[in-house]
């Protein structure tokens, strides 16, 4: 009997010893200071420069990481490229929309990366992505935050996996909080991160439905008429607008107010509103830029932690375009 508990004290260290290495102990704020101490500041530096040179850097980075985390988890397995019979999770229907400056982003910040030494392949692809995506916030006006570090990068990317695992702009509340629910997250969560349509832009097929007789009585007249104007029957399909038509370049709070108003683009922003259930929130984000700002981060933090791989099923890709 003692060498059985023997046998089981160990076993049980071992395992114990396992846990902090196959669990979310493995990230870190602070996962590179001996491995690449000035990562932050180079990712940002390079973000930065991307920016300076096209605004479509910041909604592009920042859906890009959401997309990211949505399917498979925080493993930059949407940065991967389609290569032989494998087509990728990019080359998805739902995928092709991501403007390839938020993919440009990442390149440039993985480039500088590797043009210092010590950190030269050291950093993970799916980290960079991570970092990216708090700094175009950041830079849009937004708060900024801490950055949670140490994931690893996935080794597939499949166009299929991309299927059910993000929302739609026709999702009602249940439909979004069940996606949401089903990645950890709250419906206050799914609320916050919704806030991200503050920047960027849509495509008019994406809500066409909604300004065509009859108009989606849940829309803003005016903004209805607005919209008409700009996304008229058989549109060019590369004619994009603003998701916030009042602040569109500022990371705010605006969009709830917006709801407020009955100017949600999607039907998915303004059942926020319309919902009993979600109202008190949209309302309390609406009235404090500093609530939503610190649940945004909230969010966020949470959202960095879905899927996160270890070097078990993980790696640092040296190139974030190749498995």
């Amino acid at each position: 009997m003692g060498r059985f508990n023997v046998i089981l004290a160990v076993s049980l260290a071992l395992t114990l010893c396992l846990v902090p290495y196959t669990s979310l102990a493995q990230l870190s704020p602070n996962h590179y200071a001996n491995i690449c101490p000035n990562v932050q500041s180079i990712v940002r530096s390079a973000v930065q420069k991307k920016f300076q040179q096209t605004f479509v850097t910041i909604p592009a980075t920042l859906r890009l990481f959401f997309h990211d985390c949505f399917v498979q988890g925080c493993d930059g397995s949407v940065l991967v490229a389609s290569s032989g019979g494998n087509q990728a999770e990019k080359d998805n229907a739902d995928n092709l929309s991501l403007a390839g400056d938020g993919f440009d982003t990442v390149i440039k910040a993985k480039a500088a990366l590797d043009a210092v030494p010590q950190c030269r392949n050291k950093v993970s692809c799916a980290d960079i992505l991570a970092l990216a995506a708090r700094d175009v916030v950041n830079l849009a006006g937004g708060p900024s935050y801490t950055v949670e570090l140490g994931r690893f990068d996935g080794l597939v990317s499949r166009s299929s996996d991309v299927n059910g695992r993000l929302p739609q702009p026709g999702f009602n509340l249940n439909q979004l909080n069940a996606l949401f629910a089903s990645n950890g997250l709250t419906q206050t969560d799914m609320i916050a991160l919704s806030g991200a349509h503050t920047l960027g832009f849509s495509h008019c097929n994406r809500f066409s439905n909604r300004i065509q007789n009859p108009i989606d009585p849940t829309l803003n007249k005016q903004y209805a008429a607005q919209l008409q104007q700009q996304c008229p029957r058989n549109v060019d399909p590369r004619i994009a607008i603003n998701m916030d038509p009042t602040t569109p370049r500022q990371f705010d709070n605006v969009y709830y107010q917006n709801l407020q108003q009955g100017k949600g683009l999607f039907t998915s922003d303004q059942i926020l509103f319309t919902d009993t259930r979600s109202r008190a929130t949209v309302n309390s984000f609406a009235s404090s830029g500093n609530v939503f700002n610190a649940n945004f981060i909230t969010a966020m933090t949470k959202l960095g932690r879905v899927g996160v791989k270890t070097a078990r099923n993980g790696k640092i890709r040296t190139d974030c375009s190749v498995l």
